[in-house]
C-alpha cells in the first residue's frame, strides 16, 4: 500500500459533466466560471461533504436547488414538470432530494485518485438545512474550487460549486 503523499485534486469542469451525463443517461452542458452557489441564499441548496479516512472534511459539492431537482428528477426518470413545480416552488421533494443524494454518494469518485485520501460522502444537507459551522465556513471560502452552470438535457439549468479543502 502506498502513502498518501499528494493532496485531493479539484476536478475538472469536463470530469464532472461526464460523471453526471453517466449517472443521467442525459447531454448535460457546462459553463464554467459562474458565481458560488450560496445555499444561505433563497431557495438554498443541497450540500454534500465529503471526508476522509479519518472523517476530515476534504471536499464539498454544492448543487442550488434548481440543479437538484433538475438532476434529481433525471436520474429517475421523473417527468420535467414534476421538477419544474419544485423550482417554481422553491422546494424539492423527498424523492427527489434522496436521488440528488445518490448523485453526491457516486460523485465522491471526482475526488479519488492513487495516491491521494480516500474520499466518501459523509453527509448530504437539504436546502435551508443548517449546515455545521464546520461546513458552512467553507461554502463560500477561496479555496480550490469550481463554480460552473450546469443545463440537464429535457430539464433545465441550475449552478454547482465544487470545492477541495
Amino acid at each position: 500500500m502506498s502513502a498518501v503523499t499528494r493532496p485531493t485534486p479539484l476536478p475538472a469542469a469536463l470530469e464532472v459533466r461526464e460523471l453526471l451525463e453517466g449517472l443521467l443517461g442525459r447531454d448535460v452542458e457546462a459553463v464554467v466560471g459562474t458565481g458560488a452557489v450560496d445555499p444561505h441564499q433563497h431557495p438554498g441548496a443541497v450540500v454534500g461533504a465529503y471526508v476522509d479516512d479519518n472523517l476530515k472534511l476534504r471536499a464539498l459539492v454544492v448543487f442550488d436547488l434548481p440543479l437538484a431537482a433538475w438532476a434529481g428528477a433525471a436520474i429517475a426518470l421523473v417527468p420535467a414538470a414534476t421538477a419544474a413545480t419544485c423550482v417554481e416552488d422553491a422546494v424539492i421533494t423527498p424523492a427527489l432530494f434522496e436521488n440528488t443524494a445518490e448523485i453526491l454518494n457516486v460523485g465522491a469518485s471526482l475526488f479519488n485518485h492513487d495516491g491521494c485520501p480516500h474520499l466518501r460522502l459523509y453527509e448530504t444537507y437539504a436546502p435551508r438545512e443548517t449546515l455545521p459551522g464546520d461546513i458552512a465556513k467553507w461554502v463560500l471560502a477561496y479555496v480550490q474550487r469550481l463554480d460552473m452552470e450546469l443545463t440537464v438535457s429535457g430539464y433545465g439549468t441550475g449552478r454547482a460549486s465544487v470545492l477541495v479543502i
